[in-house]
């Protein structure tokens, strides 16, 4: 599926948002998880591209089943607005296959990772595999690091944050694979934070960067040409992210980059 081009938007006005997700979020609605009032509210907030995961990645088993109806149902309702991003779990059998599928069948540029609710470590072998099944097609592998603040979990899933520290080792000998670090700020420590700038291959997204300036002290981490607009809509309110982007002084060249260009050279296979 080729990127959608919005022809009403000039450059400076367009936002690639990196983090979206579709379907239903398994432990309570959110506003705007049905899919076309979801593109609805993405257009109308400036949207111009999203990519597009599914919250039945989380627990469903049938990882075929979930991205077949993601692929079909960003191609019926996204308007032209959603590029799908597949889930993979490798924890489970013939996962390899689930990656070709995302790659050829359905021509995806990115796949999306639940490691915490699929219960691996990053340093597990099936992770490893998956990366060079990853650079082996081209595609982005987007890892979310959490999904929801461990004080609102349900009492019988508390599902863990995920450790990237073993990305360290990991990317160092695979330079060219890209790897997008969804929802990291409120657990990736600093130091750790400096290690992964180190990685010319790691992006981050903005959409749990908070406080006042909150993207000013992020990029005093983070290389400003690896840092991506993400809202994590619907499960965060769409506005949350784009006040980011207003509030902080970070000047107009860096939003552009942030919005936009940045995520837009992904898009045409350039780290």
């Amino acid at each position: 599926m080729s990127a959608p081009v919005t022809d009403q938007l000039s450059d400076d006005e367009r936002i690639i948002d990196t983090n979206v997700y579709l379907s239903r979020w398994p432990f309570r609605r959110l506003a705007y998880d049905e899919t076309s009032k979801l593109v609805e509210r993405l257009k109308s907030s400036g949207i111009s591209q999203a990519w597009a995961g599914s919250f039945d990645g989380l627990l469903h088993k049938d990882v075929g089943g979930v991205n077949l109806r993601l692929y079909e149902e960003c191609k019926t309702l996204g308007e032209g607005l959603l590029r799908p991003v597949g889930s993979i779990n490798p924890a489970l059998p013939d996962w390899q296959e689930d990656v070709r599928r995302c790659a050829e069948d359905y021509q995806m540029h990115a796949i999306r990772l639940h490691p915490g609710y699929h219960g691996y470590l990053l340093s597990d072998p099936r992770f490893e595999q998956l990366l060079d099944q990853a650079l082996h097609y081209r595609l982005i592998v987007q890892i979310a690091v959490r999904m929801e603040d461990v004080r609102t979990q349900h009492p019988l899933m508390r599902i863990p944050d995920v450790d990237v520290s073993p990305l360290t080792g990991l990317l160092v000998p695979r330079p060219d694979q890209l790897v997008m670090l969804l929802n990291s700020q409120q657990v990736v420590r600093a130091s750790l934070l400096g290690a992964m700038a180190a990685l010319p291959g790691v992006y981050v997204d903005m959409a749990m960067q908070e406080g006042m300036g909150g993207l000013s002290s992020l990029l005093k981490e983070f290389p400003q040409d690896r840092i991506v607009f993400g809202s994590y809509a619907p499960f965060f309110i769409l506005e949350s992210s784009l006040l980011k982007l207003q509030e902080s002084e970070i000047g107009n060249q860096i939003s552009h980059a942030i919005r936009y260009e940045n995520a837009n050279r992904l898009n045409a296979g350039r780290p």
